[in-house]
């Protein structure tokens, strides 16, 4: 697990680089689906609606660069592309996990399991949702 030596300029804390790498609208959406399972590009945009393909393209493609990402293309007809969590991706997860229970005590309202969202929660968790 290296470091980053794409993204330019100096960071003042730890959190100023974590948000640097997780900036945006799609990539904690991205690595919350990937931590499910392996997913194909089409998978990813189904489970991410409102995301264009090549907004998650370009997201991927930086995800990958940032050691987040793996993408794993098998030599099969038609070609198939798998993109899974790293280790450094899994352990960025686990550090999100807090924020994210953090969210749903003090926004949603409510404190389902990690990952989960419960049943009350009448709250859009994605643009567009209900």
């Amino acid at each position: 697990m290296g470091t980053t030596v794409r993204r330019p300029g100096v960071y003042i804390c730890g959190i100023d680089a974590a948000m640097d790498v997780i900036g945006g609208k799609w990539k904690v959406l991205i690595l919350w689906a990937l931590n499910e399972r392996p997913c194909r590009f089409g998978e990813l945009r189904r489970e991410l609606p409102g995301v264009t393909e090549k907004v998650l393209a370009s997201q991927l493609r930086e995800m990958e660069a940032d050691g987040l990402v793996h993408r794993e293309a098998y030599d099969e007809v038609p070609p198939r592309v798998e993109y899974s969590l790293t280790p450094r991706g899994v352990s960025l997860n686990e550090a999100l996990e807090p924020l994210g229970a953090w969210g749903r005590t003090n926004i949603l309202g409510s404190s389902p399991a990690p990952g989960q969202v419960g049943e009350d929660d009448h709250v859009a968790l994605i643009a567009g949702g209900p």
